[in-house]
């Protein structure tokens, strides 16, 4: 997994790319932590170029929104393909984010 961050038009992006699951998730944990700390910015996750995610990375991706969430920001996430989709869905993930 490789994670690239941004900041793009007053948003913190992070890109992903690869897959995000058990044996990578404690490395993109360190990873996102500036996201988590960041305070007066919105975020979006950027997963256009991911081709999975396990649970381990949903908790993840939910550590980040309760952070921002709790400083009034917002997260966003774009680029899910249709097997990220149905992740989402199923897991019902796809109530609690914002989609670009």
């Amino acid at each position: 997994m490789k994670t690239t961050f941004k900041e793009e038009n007053n948003e913190y992006v992070m890109y992903f790319e690869g897959r995000l699951d058990t044996s990578s998730a404690p490395q993109v944990q360190q990873d996102v932590q500036p996201l988590i700390d960041s305070t007066g910015h919105d975020i979006v996750l950027d997963c256009t170029q991911m081709q999975y995610i396990s649970s381990s990375g949903l908790r993840i991706f939910l550590s980040i929104l309760k952070s921002a969430k709790a400083d009034g920001q917002h997260v966003y996430i774009r680029g899910l393909n249709n097997d990220l989709r149905q992740v989402f869905t199923m897991t019902g993930f796809i109530t609690l984010f914002e989609f670009k």
